[in-house]
Parts: structure tokens; C-alpha cells; sequence
């Protein structure tokens, strides 16, 4: 009798709780845009506009796309996440306004960082304010062109690795996944150049270094969304970023390598012979290894990273460098499988130059003009990251209206939708790489195009990845054709959960040799 009695009090507690939470959304929260006057997508409880993504039902970049398309008109609309008020721009020349002219107020991502439970969180991607600052600028120096062109070599010796891997394939004329092939071939090339190890995950897709990169990127609905949207839950209930094995093995692989290099003095040209100048000197030398690229009186200069920090830096080069290009290259042979036209005039552009250079080589990868406008156009048609988000550091009133973004309000700007716009892009579902022309190039705003993001945040790692997306086409194209499979989908469908893009099957090719 007495349990009945409790039982029934707490669930007429817990119903009165939950109608609490309910008018607050419905009466306060959810009418933030009509009290401004802003223009606004229609919510829902509890999610706002964002239920499909939290419920696992439509991937991130999808739900955005809709929401762009729907609102393409306005220069912005507003919606929300959970409780929380949330601008999408639309515009490029509003892009350019929060991205880049009005960069102070727009600085940070607004996305979930606890360095203390998730060590490896504490990235360059990741971070916020003076933090984000001082890293970005003792960073930098490890993409120039010259450290760049120091990490060719690694490339093209894991190219020709690749190569000998798909001639293994035409000879066994059988479907092949790209998908996996090449997040087994960009994992042996990150784990090379950011933790000097050769795990050869192409012949090993068993690998405990593809099952911990699977596994940062299996798709986490709530985890995610939260992340983005919502980072103040995830730090009330300090919810780890990463998987704890995900932490325990990367943070271990790390230091073993750091003290084995160590130990015996070994020097190599890449990334991770960068990451330690930073734990040892607290800079990096430039080019010519005489002086550091930093000015001499920067506060950062000496201050030494730790191993964590370190780790944390290698960690998120690992996870762009292979589970962007990977995806990059795939939805790349996966279109020029479909246009065999494309294909034949990218391979015709491959053989004449490496004919005059005499072989695959950095200058020469830099001469291909056409093949630089079929990764472009892949990048377009399908951006690894498919929105791009910002918060709001202090009250900014948007240009020629009067609209008043207050601070701590997050900004999100519709990659997928934008790079899929008819009015920019016509005929948007077609792979068109002449798009990217110098004269079409100018004829557009530089903002309709946002693959590496813009502004003082742009990918840090941008050319690298484009090198080595363009080091693996050179050599799946120099000697193959590639073709649809029978079990290849003529639509894709992308995957939920995960904030990148990718899809949610294998993409299965026929691979041939070149007659």
C-alpha cells in the first residue's frame, strides 16, 4: 500500500517536472526568434529542429541541407537546439561577415571540450579563446610547403603500396569496397606521419589501429548532437568526447612511440618529429631548421606542450587525415566510376604530366590542373564537414539589419546546402569539374565554396590533405579504370550520428587495368 502511494507521488512529480520543462520551452524558450523578429523555422519539443539528428533518423548535414533549402531566400533564419536560440546565415556575404570580417566575435566553435576527463579532446579543432589562439599560431608551422614536401616521400612510398594492392584486386576481378580499402590506406599514411608507425591496415583491415579509428567514428546520435549543439549538457554530466579504450590506446601508443624515438634518436621528417620539437623546445624550427617560424617575442614561444597535449594534436591529425580523405577519395572514384568520360580525361592529364616529370613527385601533383578541379568538384558535392558552427563571443549587430546576435547565441552555416544550391551551382546533382575554372572561380562569391571552412579557422591541415587525397587518385588512376559495381547504389544515402559525411553502405567498384 505505502509503495503504491510512492510510487504515485514520484510519477506526479516527475509528470509535473516534465510539463515544467515543457511550457518553459513552449511559452519562453521556443519564442526567443519571434520576440526579435527574426524569421524562424517552427520547433518541437524537446529537440527544437534538431529532433531527426537526435533520434538518429537524418544525418546532420541532411537535416541542414533541408532546412537551407527551405529558407535559401532569407539572408538568415532562426531555429533552435533544445532550448537554445541558433542562427543559420545563408548568405555569403553574411558568411564572410562572421567568418572572417567580424572574426573577434565569431572566434570560437561552441563545441563540447573537457581536457580533464578526455585528454585527447584538447585539440586544435576543438578548443576555444586564448587557448585556440596560442596553439594556432605554434602550429602553423607545421604545414608549410617545405615541412609539406619533407612528408612527400611517406606518401608516394604508401602510393606505391597501394598501387601493388589494386593490381592484386584487378587480378582477382572481384567488386571491390573502396570505402574500406582506402580508410585502411590513409590510416597507414597518418599513422606513419603522426605517430611513426607502419601498421599496414590496406593488407591488415583487422588491425587494432583501423578498430580504434571504427570505433571513434561508429555514430554516437545524442553524443554528437550534443557536442555541437549543446555542450553544456555534456560538461553538467562530464560526458567523455571519446571511448575510454579509444583514449587509454591512443595516449598510449603516443608516449610509447615519443620514448622509443627518443631512446634511440630517431629523426624522421614528419609530423610527429614536429609535435616533439613543440614538447621539447616549445616551437618548431622553420624550412631550413636554423630559426623558429614564430616571432621572438611571442608569450607562446617557450612554453613546452605536454604529453597529453601532444597527443591531442596528433590524435585529430589522425582523425582528418584519415576519415576525410578516405571519404574524399571515395565519393571521388565513386563519381568517376559513374562518369567514365571524367575518368578518361583525368588519367590522360595523369600520364602526360608524370611523363614529363618522369614519375609521381610534389611538382608534379602541384601541375595537374584538371585533377585539382575533380577533387574540387568532389568536395564541393560532398564536404566532409557539412555544416560549419560558430558562437558568439559578444553583442554584434548583423550588417543592414536590426538584428542583434546576443552573446553565447551559435551560428551555423549550411555547407551541404549551400554547395548544393541550383542558383550557385546549376544542375547541383551533377559532377561537373569544370566548375572550378579560374573563370568560374571569379565568376562566384568566395563563400559559396566552404570545404576547409574559411577565416582564421580554416583548416589548418588543407594543403596536406588535398596532397595526399591527390597522391592516392595519381595512383588508383595512372594504372586502373574503375567502374560501378552490381551492389554499387546509384543514390547515396548518408549516415546519421556522426558529424562528418559519410554513407551509410560500402560503395563497391569493378577495377580493371588500363588497356
Amino acid at each position: 500500500m505505502m509503495m503504491g502511494w510512492i510510487l504515485s507521488e514520484l510519477f506526479g512529480f516527475m509528470f509535473l517536472i516534465v510539463i515544467t520543462i515543457y511550457l518553459y520551452f513552449k511559452l519562453i524558450a521556443f519564442n526567443f526568434w519571434r520576440r526579435k523578429g527574426v524569421p524562424y523555422e517552427e520547433p518541437t519539443f524537446p529537440g527544437g529542429n534538431i529532433n531527426d539528428t537526435i533520434f538518429n533518423k537524418k544525418s546532420i548535414g541532411v537535416l541542414f541541407e533541408d532546412l537551407y533549402k527551405k529558407h535559401k531566400s532569407r539572408p538568415y533564419v532562426g531555429i533552435y537546439s533544445f532550448f537554445k536560440p541558433n542562427l543559420i546565415i545563408n548568405d555569403p556575404e553574411l558568411i564572410r561577415f562572421v567568418m572572417t570580417k567580424e572574426f573577434s566575435s565569431f572566434h570560437d566553435r561552441g563545441m563540447y571540450c573537457n581536457e580533464k576527463i578526455d585528454p585527447l579532446s584538447g585539440h586544435l579543432f576543438l578548443l576555444s579563446g586564448t587557448k585556440w589562439r596560442n596553439l594556432r599560431v605554434r602550429l602553423t608551422p607545421t604545414f608549410t610547403s617545405g615541412k609539406i614536401k619533407h612528408m612527400f616521400e611517406t606518401l608516394q612510398e604508401n602510393g606505391i603500396l597501394l598501387e601493388k594492392f589494386l593490381e592484386k584486386k584487378a587480378h582477382e576481378k572481384n567488386e571491390i569496397d573502396i570505402k574500406e580499402i582506402f580508410a585502411g590506406f590513409f590510416t597507414d599514411i597518418i599513422m606513419s606521419t603522426a605517430f611513426g608507425i607502419n601498421c599496414n591496415c590496406l593488407e591488415h583491415p583487422e588491425s587494432e589501429f583501423r578498430y580504434w579509428g571504427k570505433k571513434v567514428f561508429e555514430p554516437k546520435p545524442f553524443i554528437n548532437t550534443a557536442m555541437i549543439f549543446a555542450s553544456k549538457i555534456m560538461e553538467l554530466f562530464s560526458i567523455p568526447l571519446n571511448d575510454k579504450g579509444v583514449i587509454k590506446f591512443f595516449l598510449k601508443t603516443f608516449e610509447e612511440t615519443v620514448h622509443y624515438r627518443d631512446k634511440h634518436n630517431i629523426q624522421r621528417r614528419d609530423f610527429l618529429n614536429l609535435i616533439m620539437q613543440l614538447m621539447k623546445n616549445g616551437y618548431v624550427k622553420n624550412d631550413e631548421e636554423t630559426e623558429t617560424d614564430l616571432v621572438k617575442d611571442s608569450s607562446s614561444e617557450l612554453k613546452k606542450f605536454s604529453m597529453s597535449e601532444a597527443a591531442a594534436q596528433a590524435f585529430v591529425f589522425y582523425l582528418a587525415g584519415f576519415e576525410t580523405t578516405s571519404s574524399t577519395v571515395t565519393f571521388c572514384l565513386y563519381e568517376l566510376a559513374l562518369n567514365q568520360d571524367i575518368q578518361k580525361k583525368t588519367q590522360e592529364e595523369i600520364d602526360r604530366v608524370l611523363k614529363k616529370h618522369g614519375g609521381i613527385s610534389y611538382n608534379a601533383i602541384n601541375e595537374m590542373t584538371y585533377l585539382h578541379m575533380v577533387v574540387c568538384e568532389t568536395l564541393r558535392k560532398y564536404p566532409p564537414l557539412p555544416i560549419l558552427n560558430r558562437i558568439c563571443t559578444k553583442d554584434i549587430k548583423l550588417p543592414n539589419s536590426n538584428v542583434v546576435i546576443p552573446e553565447g547565441t551559435a551560428v551555423i552555416i549550411p555547407v551541404l546546402g549551400i554547395h548544393r544550391d541550383s542558383n550557385i551551382y546549376p544542375e547541383p546533382e551533377k559532377f561537373i569539374p569544370e566548375r572550378f575554372t579560374e573563370e568560374q572561380i571569379h565568376a562566384r562569391h568566395h563563400y559559396a565554396y566552404l570545404p576547409f571552412g574559411e577565416g582564421p579557422r580554416i583548416c589548418i591541415g588543407m594543403r596536406f590533405g588535398l596532397i595526399q587525397t591527390k597522391v592516392a587518385l595519381m595512383n588508383a588512376l595512372a594504372k586502373f579504370v574503375f567502374l560501378p559495381g552490381s551492389k554499387m547504389q546509384r543514390k547515396l544515402d548518408f549516415v546519421a550520428g556522426i558529424i562528418t559525411l559519410g554513407t551509410k553502405d560500402g560503395i563497391y567498384l569493378q577495377i580493371q587495368h588500363r588497356s
